[in-house]
């Protein structure tokens, strides 16, 4: 070695004083029984830090303990520990350097979760109010549960879920929702979402290239049916529900539907549709999907029960907790046609070997013990108020305005009169004083012109003093 390499090989080392001696020396001072671990750990992290560069050559094992104030053996243990690693390298003689194999990784993780920061007022839809999330039931029941769940629940369960959750959910469902309920073909799944991937994958297995989806619907069944490698063909609404001619046009055998609320528009299918529906599953040997995402919140009447009672041998039946406890759960059931069923749970096996057992042993004792129908309670008088509050705002702030649909769900759809249009117009000016919406056309397939505006506002998570307030403020902007 050159005189030159060894007065570089000196400069480079990290001494007193130095960002890597600073990483250090926290470690050095933990307590006896973890120290050599932490000095391992914050070694490592300089290293993937980029606090020590790539090439770095490190001082002897000696010296560092000298400047530390640790043992040798401590020093040589995690150079050894992180050379076999892979992040230090050394010779025979030659010292040990920061190996050239690492590569700096930032260490701050980002928030990807569905955000409108900086609004004023939000009026997306999608969200529950997560406030109402009944925390000392959720935490009472999770301690019995860890109290009397048995050992070998623990280890990989049935794929279609623990049989004591899908004991009590058909009970729940059919009751509830009156739908036909067999335990035995009921998959506890990761949501509505992972559900509408399961059956895509299935369906494109037996040669279903396409489905069916109102229009306009919900945005996310393109992606997550394109996931699955199946394509979407759009089908329009009329006042009834899903027009059957175009659907018998489009050549698909099967079709996505919301029957008892339709997202966005907010009616709900008529009797004779419903029928019709039907009919249409039986003679082209197809199937409904049905997504009841909200079908327990109707405010002024009894819901109408799910169309999968009508026929449970043609209709896929979907639902979850998203919209009643909170999305964060991931928890939803998949009810399935007989002829469906051993693919989806074979295909939920290999997707993730099954939902976690804690969490469906808590929900099954939730629903046991009358907690969930508490809940479903508590929900429906807070966003039944809501839905009043903002049906009257808007009344008062944009006078000639008309909200359709049924009343029940999470949200409605709004047109407002020309005079507050056009529509880019107006969501240019209420984007920038800070209220978030979504147009309608954001849910159609087929953008058409209109001079009116139409909007889907979502309310479940806001107060009444929100809604109030929130109202006002598009108003305002709209004037302005």
């Amino acid at each position: 070695m050159t005189a030159s390499e060894t007065n570089r090989d000196a400069d480079s080392r990290p001494g007193r004083g130095s960002p890597a001696w600073e990483v250090l020396l926290p470690a050095a001072s933990a307590p006896a029984r973890t120290r050599g671990r932490s000095l391992q750990t914050a070694l490592r992290e300089a290293v993937r830090a980029g606090r020590l560069a790539p090439g770095t050559r490190l001082p002897s094992s000696r010296d560092l303990a000298a400047d530390l104030g640790v043992s040798r053996g401590l020093i040589t243990e995690a150079y050894e520990q992180l050379t076999a690693e892979g992040y230090l390298r050394s010779g025979r003689g030659a010292g040990t350097w920061v190996s050239g194999a690492v590569r700096a990784s930032g260490t701050r993780a980002r928030d990807l979760a569905p955000r409108s920061p900086g609004t004023r007022a939000d009026f997306v839809p999608g969200t529950p109010d997560l406030s109402l999330f009944p925390r000392a039931a959720w935490a009472a029941a999770q301690r019995g549960v860890l109290a009397e769940l048995p050992h070998q629940d623990l280890g990989y369960p049935d794929p279609r879920g623990l049989p004591r959750l899908r004991t009590a959910l058909a009970e729940l469902l059919a009751r509830r929702r009156g739908v036909v309920a067999d335990p035995e073909r009921l998959v506890i799944v990761s949501g509505v979402a992972q559900a509408t991937t399961l059956l895509g994958f299935v369906l494109h297995a037996r040669g279903i290239g396409a489905v069916g989806v109102e229009d306009p619907g919900s945005p996310q069944h393109d992606a997550l049916y394109a996931a699955a490698g199946v394509a979407t063909v759009p089908v329009p609404l009329d006042d009834e529900g899903l027009a059957v001619g175009p659907l018998r046009d489009s050549g698909v055998r099967a079709v996505v539907a919301t029957p008892t609320h339709q997202y966005p528009s907010g009616i709900a299918y008529s009797a004779p549709r419903r029928a019709e529906l039907l009919d249409w599953a039986r003679s082209v040997d197809g199937f409904v999907l049905e997504d009841d995402y909200d079908g327990d919140f109707r405010y002024d009447r009894a819901p109408v029960g799910a169309l999968q009672g009508l026929d449970p041998e043609r209709v896929a039946y979907t639902g979850s907790v998203s919209k009643s406890l909170a999305p964060g759960l991931r928890l939803g059931w998949l009810l399935v046609p007989r002829s469906l069923a051993e693919d989806v749970v074979e295909r939920k096996r290999t997707m993730d070997l099954g939902h976690p057992t804690l969490d469906q042993a808590l929900f099954a004792r939730f629903v046991e013990r009358g907690d969930y129908d508490r809940q479903l309670r508590r929900c429906q008088r807070a966003y039944r108020e809501r839905r009043d509050t903002l049906v009257a705002a808007l009344e008062e702030h944009f006078p000639g305005s008309r909200v359709s649909g049924i009343a029940a769900g999470l949200h409605v759809i709004a047109v407002l009169p020309e005079p507050f249009g056009p529509e880019e117009r107006f969501l240019a000016r209420v984007a920038a004083a800070g209220v978030a919406v979504r147009p309608l056309a954001d849910c159609t397939h087929a953008r058409t012109a209109h001079d009116d505006v139409r909007l889907v506002l979502g309310y479940a998570h806001l107060s009444p003093a929100r809604i109030r307030d929130g109202v006002r403020l598009m108003a305002e902007a709209a004037a302005a």
